[in-house]
């Protein structure tokens, strides 16, 4: 008689197999401090169990581990995979030692309120109130001992956990656990924080990536021999299996559980095989082996499973019953004996794999499946507090549209009072895209909407762009009254604001301004940012027209707010930029201290401005004070605005001349942040104009062309007119005095158009000197004579000394020399007094050639070479050299210029290196360094890094000692 087919053969739980160097690997890691470890691999290819066999090896080892799992909800809750593994690691928190920073987390574990510290004092901005919320997580884990944090199935992570696990993998935490993330590539969304978290440079221990392949046909065997007792397996068989499974070791254990079911696995001579090679043909994918598994189980037992997939997470008996409408423990035990659920955490089933889980789902009849989500939700209802997301899912699904919406509402709150606001966006997203939802509700949800949206502190995504796409659609239909209609322009204008569209963006926010009648104080935001004039090409009179009903509306904002700190920096902010002396009358009333949170809150976004607007004015001592009261208010709470910061940091940086390290600093800028990051184009500006002065335009030139081709397309005034410019300057030091004119010609006729003649102290010189190049002087003087009148009797002084200097050039394109050195002697003088040095130089070693060209032989070349040296030492190579060529063909001796540097430096250290590590070798952090300094930290993590370069050391005790062996002169401090 011949081998026959074995149901009834026993199966043990697969043996760990083929991954012995990836649990080595993974033990050698997370036996240091503060390693980061990422397990990647394909659904069912063995990353849970092989983090499983890593906390059962060396069980003598005292370990503290917390695992959190993330599930695929459409709405995941705030940081909920962290929150729940506390839960399960902690019966509470009456025990720990906490300091008050712990009140913070009140809104995550609100069963533990009793023990937990007061709820410290709320916090306006969204940002400043999650780091918070961090920090006091980071606390708890710290509390609880906790070594290793697991993180499993990460690619479903909400922003707020993945925001979390970068903050606790940098190196700004002190004494971090060990991380191990588990996740899969392939189902990782658009605009994930994960790849970052995955590539930071910034982690404070070892890293180690581990992707998970296939087993090979070997370990197929070998894992299929040992769920039958280690009894040989045929090659034959092997092979079939891994061919069909691609040695997928969960597709392998579930295919050949539903080969046992089917009576299809038989033992032949001593070893295990298949009935037949042909007669059967395993399915590709689990969900059919899973399929074939239910539908073995009776009746009861299948609505226990069915149960158990819509509620999507581990449930205890009574709820499992109460959703199947099965209250019978031989059900239950059917249930567990088909090895789909099992116990989970703390007697209640869950799923063994959510693959599975998944499958059965989506067997169930529509009709039913509604029917068990209803269940589920009346069930969920009842607890104390309500699992409101959880309601919003199974009411949504149950097709019950009142109790979707009421649930979703108050789901939404709840994630707005965890400063979650891209959870509350999605879930009222969800609701008012249903076609099913009464207009006039849906209008009212849309406008909560439109509020919340604006409060992501994310970057432009997916859900940013669907929220503007059902926002456009909601207000052009019916159901929403005045004032609704009023909220939903003002948050789709500020969100396709954000998206860079601004012409369309201000007009939805035109819209808003009308109807605001009932919230004068967001009515003042919105017609003062209509009223700013950086980003659309609008008229200036346009922009007075808003700024006008601004004012006016102001004492009506005062009175329903009580505060106008901020109301009134946007007010002063927008006559700045308009070009208007009203708004400094604003500023030197403004506040220059912040003692409490509230304020800086209210005032550091003001400091901000006002520093950016005195570059443009040209009163640059006054900008580095308000960016260095800026950027003290900022560096604690709000990381978007510090990028603002450091931008006009490093502008003001190149106008006055401290160049010194800088072409490295926004460099590595421009490298390291993403294109809507408001410092890149700043510091582009800045690298394209040094790579120009030091004779390497071509490097600049294609990053600025495209920077400028993206401000046009978006209507952005004032990045199309400064990034023009640059781009200018870098074709002006080729002589190329057409492309000069083609690149200035449209943001020119933006800025003509405009009015606003403040923000010409760039644009306006070096196209009137392309003008003059191209033999257009009358055209030069055109344009020289409108800046100039449109200045009037504004003291700006930069724009004063660009229209000095604009006059000069036209004087001398029409040949009167003479006059045209003293009016170049003049605009150096103004230059001067800014200061401005590189364009005072320009300004003097023009005068030189105009006095030269005078006839003045000797004292021409005395300033030509006065200039020379001048802008040599400043390391404007490129102007230099041209100077040079001019000296040496009219007989002057000029020393060929070293090129290893800035002249006087090279190996040795720069007196800004020196001040750096005067106060690292004394003790200080670089954040304190750059608070002694008034420079950002990431300038004086450049500067430190050359200076250790230079002085052949690699760490800051070796720098130490460096200074204390007298290996470096170090400054007196002042």
């Amino acid at each position: 008689m011949g081998p026959s087919p074995d149901r009834d053969a026993t199966l043990s739980a697969p043996r760990f197999v083929g991954r012995d160097g990836a649990l080595a690997a993974l033990r050698d890691a997370l036996a240091r401090p503060a390693a980061l470890v990422d397990v990647a691999g394909e659904t069912g290819i063995g990353k849970t169990r092989l983090v499983d066999e890593w906390l059962l090896a060396e069980p003598g080892r005292p370990r503290r581990v917390l695992v959190a799992a993330c599930l695929p909800f459409r709405e995941p809750y705030t940081l909920g995979p962290l929150v729940d593994a506390v839960r399960q690691g902690t019966v509470g928190v009456g025990g720990l030692v906490l300091t008050e920073l712990a009140g913070a987390l009140r809104p995550l574990f609100p069963e533990w309120t009793g023990d937990l510290p007061p709820a410290p004092e709320a916090v306006p901005d969204a940002t400043a109130a999650r780091h918070r919320m961090f920090r006091a997580l980071l606390e708890l884990v710290g509390a609880l001992h906790v070594d290793t944090l697991i993180v499993e199935d990460v690619h479903w992570a909400d922003d707020a956990t993945l925001e979390f696990l970068l903050f606790l993998t940098s190196r700004a935490v002190r004494n971090p656990p060990g991380v191990v993330l588990t996740y899969r590539p392939e189902d990782v969304p658009a605009g994930s924080l994960l790849p970052r978290l995955l590539t930071s440079r910034s982690t404070a221990g070892p890293r180690l990536r581990l992707e998970l392949s296939p087993l090979d046909v070997d370990d197929t065997a070998a894992l299929v021999s040992s769920m039958f007792g280690d009894e040989s397996v045929s090659e034959a068989f092997a092979r079939f299996l891994h061919r069909h499974t691609e040695g997928v070791p969960l597709a392998l254990e579930e295919s050949v559980r539903l080969l046992r079911d089917r009576g299809d696995v038989i033992r032949d001579e001593g070893e295990w095989s298949r009935r037949s090679v042909e007669e059967l043909r395993v399915p590709p994918m689990i969900r059919d082996a899973v399929l074939e598994r239910v539908d073995r189980v009776g009746g009861p037992a299948r609505l226990v499973l069915e149960a158990a997939a819509v509620l999507g997470e581990p449930a205890g008996d009574e709820l499992l019953a109460e959703v199947s409408g099965v209250d019978d423990p031989a059900a239950v035990t059917e249930v567990i004996d088909t090895g789909l659920l099992a116990e989970r955490e703390r007697n209640r089933l869950g799923y063994r794999h959510m693959l599975a889980s998944r499958a059965v789902y989506d067997a169930i009849p529509v009709t039913r499946r509604r029917q068990l989500h209803a269940r589920a939700g009346d069930a969920l209802r009842t607890g104390d507090p309500p699992p409101l997301t959880r309601l919003t899912r199974h009411f949504r699904e149950a097709g019950a549209v009142a109790e979707w919406a009421r649930y979703t509402g108050l789901a939404a709150e709840r994630a707005v009072g965890s400063n979650d606001h891209t959870a509350a966006v999605t879930l009222l997203l969800d609701l008012v895209a249903a076609p099913a939802l009464d207009p006039v509700a849906r209008a009212g949800f849309a406008a909560r909407l439109a509020v919340l949206a604006v409060w992501r502190t994310e970057a432009v995504d997916d859900l940013h762009r669907a929220v503007v796409a059902v926002l456009r659609e909601v207000v052009a239909g019916e159901g929403a009254d005045r004032r609704q209609r009023a909220e939903i322009h003002y948050g789709l204008g500020r969100l396709l604001v954000q998206q860079h569209d601004y012409e369309a963006g201000s007009a939805e926010l035109e819209r808003a301004a009308h109807g605001l009648a009932h919230d004068p104080a967001t009515a003042v935001s919105v017609m003062t940012y209509l009223a700013w004039p950086l980003t659309t090409p609008w008229p200036a009179a346009r922009h007075r027209y808003w700024l006008r009903r601004a004012v006016a509306t102001l004492p009506r904002a005062r009175a329903a707010t009580g505060e106008d700190l901020e109301l009134l920096a946007l007010q002063a902010s927008a006559w700045l930029f308009l070009g208007d002396e009203r708004g400094w009358d604003i500023v030197a009333r403004f506040p220059t201290t912040a003692p409490t949170l509230w304020t800086r809150q209210k005032v550091s976004r003001g400091w901000s401005n006002f520093g950016g607007a005195a570059i443009v004015w040209g009163r640059y001592g006054d900008a580095k004070a308000w960016l260095g009261l800026a950027r003290r208010a900022a560096e604690a709470e709000y990381g978007r605005l510090l990028d603002t910061i450091t931008g006009n940091a490093v502008e003001l940086r190149w106008l006055t001349g401290e160049w010194d390290g800088l072409l490295a600093e926004v460099t590595a800028l421009v490298a390291s942040v993403d294109e809507e990051n408001p410092v890149r184009w700043s510091a582009l500006l800045v690298q394209g104009a040094l790579l120009a002065v030091r004779g390497e335009p071509d490097r600049a030139a294609e990053h600025l062309a495209r920077e400028l081709d993206r401000a046009l397309s978006g209507g952005q005034f004032v990045v199309a007119v400064q990034v023009s410019a640059a781009l200018a300057r870098v074709l002006a030091a080729r002589d190329d005095h057409a492309g000069v004119l083609a690149v200035t010609d449209r943001p020119m006729r933006w800025f003509e158009a405009k009015g606003v003649w403040i923000w010409g102290a760039d644009i306006v010189p070096v196209r009137v000197a392309a003008l003059c190049g191209a033999g257009d002087v009358e055209g030069a003087a055109a344009l020289s004579a409108a800046f100039a009148a449109g200045l009037g009797s504004l003291r700006a002084p930069a724009p004063r000394a660009a229209a000095l200097t604009c006059r000069a050039m036209v004087v001398a394109a029409r040949g009167d020399h003479a006059r045209a050195a003293a009016e170049f002697g003049r605009a150096a003088d103004a230059w001067d007094r800014l200061p401005r040095p590189y364009e005072a130089w320009l300004a003097r070693q023009r005068r030189g050639s105009c006095v030269l060209a005078a006839g003045d032989r000797e004292r021409g070349l005395a300033l030509l070479s006065e200039a020379y040296q001048g802008l040599a030492a400043m390391g404007a190579r490129a102007d230099a050299d041209r100077i040079a060529l001019l000296l040496r063909g009219s007989g002057v001796d000029v020393p060929r210029p070293w090129r290893g540097g800035r002249r006087g430096y090279g190996d040795q250290l720069s007196p800004r290196e020196l001040e750096v590590v005067r106060l690292v070798a004394a003790g200080h952090t670089n954040r304190q360094v750059a608070d002694a300094l008034s420079r950002s930290p990431r300038t004086v993590a450049t500067q430190l890094n050359s200076a250790m370069r230079k002085l052949g050391v690699s760490s800051r005790t070796a720098l130490a000692v460096a200074v204390a062996r007298h290996e470096v002169r170090l400054p007196e401090p002042d």
